[in-house]
């Protein structure tokens, strides 16, 4: 009875254990290959429960998530042999299983060694063609993009995608930075200076012209007031020739009136004329004899 049970019990262990050499799972983050004598027999595995041969086909699986690099205190060169540190980091994805197999081996350390190593080459080349100020006022996205696609290609041949390569910092020597800043600021001193100049010159032409304008606007004023004016003085000394010829002595004592009003309205007033003059003729009487 002993020996039966045992050998159920082998039996049944041989058979798990055939099950488990015969099945693999493959999980939602992976990338799975079935290899035989490192020939690759089939790739493309969705994610579950997937049958081999035992003993015989070996899988493979590789991270298939976007992983990141950092890479920090990288020493490169400018075009005038001055030196930077460089921090950044690398952002790719394995795509291609297959081709990402056959060309690494299925090492991910050595992929990650590849890719590296093309992104620091770019960022080299990109950093040796350009002079300490330039990199110090240039637009980080443009070092990178440089070299992006190139780099994309090359990683493309490892069935790796690069997704970015961001740099972060960029640190200088403390007596590098002094000299670089000061030069700097020196060429943006000069520059502010131009665009003032530049600014005077603009400000000149635009008040002369405004200044112009304005002289004719004020003559053209001046003589559609002198027409108004003109006009004006020619239809009351019509009026007044009209109502003169109506009732001429009416129109003489109303401008007489005026010239009371005018000559008389203020206090401590003076005025010297004869008495018998025509001045004080309505002052006299309201109804002075008609001549």
């Amino acid at each position: 009875m002993g020996s039966r049970i045992l050998g159920l019990l082998v039996a049944l262990l041989g058979v798990i254990l055939l099950v488990s050499a015969s099945t693999f799972v493959v999980r939602e983050q992976q990338l799975a290959l079935r290899v035989q004598l490192s020939r690759i027999v089939e790739s493309d595995y969705k994610p579950g429960l997937h049958f081999k041969v035992p003993f015989v086909d070996k899988v493979v699986s590789f991270d298939r998530r976007v992983l990141t690099r950092r890479y920090d205190g990288e020493q490169f060169l400018t075009s005038e042999s001055q030196g930077l540190t460089v921090a950044y980091y690398i952002k790719w994805q394995i795509r291609d299983a297959p081709k990402f197999f056959q060309a690494t081996g299925g090492d991910e350390q050595r992929a990650e060694a590849l890719v590296g190593q093309t992104i620091q080459d770019g960022i080299k080349n990109a950093v040796a063609r350009r002079t300490l100020r330039d990199i110090v006022i240039s637009d980080r996205q443009q070092v990178t993009g440089e070299f992006m696609e190139r780099s994309s290609e090359e990683l493309a041949k490892l069935g790796v995608h690069l997704i970015d390569v961001r740099v972060q910092s960029i640190d200088l020597q403390d007596d590098v930075a002094a000299r670089v800043y000061e030069s700097m600021k020196q060429s943006f001193e000069g520059i502010a200076r131009t665009q003032r100049g530049e600014g005077d010159r603009e400000q000149q032409i635009v008040r002369a012209e405004a200044e112009r304008k304005r002289t004719e606007i004020i003559a053209k004023a001046n003589a559609d007031a002198a027409r108004i004016r003109g006009e004006g003085e020619s239809a009351a000394a019509a009026i007044y020739a009209s109502a003169y010829n109506r009732n001429p002595e009416f129109y003489s004592f109303y401008r007489s009136l005026q010239a009371y009003r005018t000559s008389l309205g203020q206090e401590r007033d003076l005025i010297v004329v004869s008495p018998d003059g025509e001045f004080f003729k309505y002052l006299k009487s309201p109804t002075p004899n008609r001549r």
